[in-house]
């Protein structure tokens, strides 16, 4: 069993995104997410990005505190 905390950045890798500090500041800077619109519906997730957030946060999975991290920090 899997007991490490995930960080962002393995979040970030995770999604097939670039896992970089600065990489991770740039998607956060260029996808704001307005108030209303859960993290999983936002525009910019590919479909298993997007069923990958729901899951996470549905079964209160491993990688649920960081993924409610990343919806905190698109939501400056």
């Amino acid at each position: 069993m899997d007991t490490s905390s995930h960080t962002l950045q393995a979040l970030f890798a995770q999604l097939g995104l670039s896992s970089s500090d600065i990489a991770i500041e740039d998607f956060i800077h260029n996808n704001p997410l307005p108030f209303g619109v859960p993290l999983e519906n936002a525009v910019f997730w590919s479909t298993g990005q997007a069923q990958f957030i729901h899951e996470s946060i549905a079964e209160d999975a491993d990688w649920a505190a960081v993924v409610d991290y990343l919806n905190a920090m698109l939501r400056h």
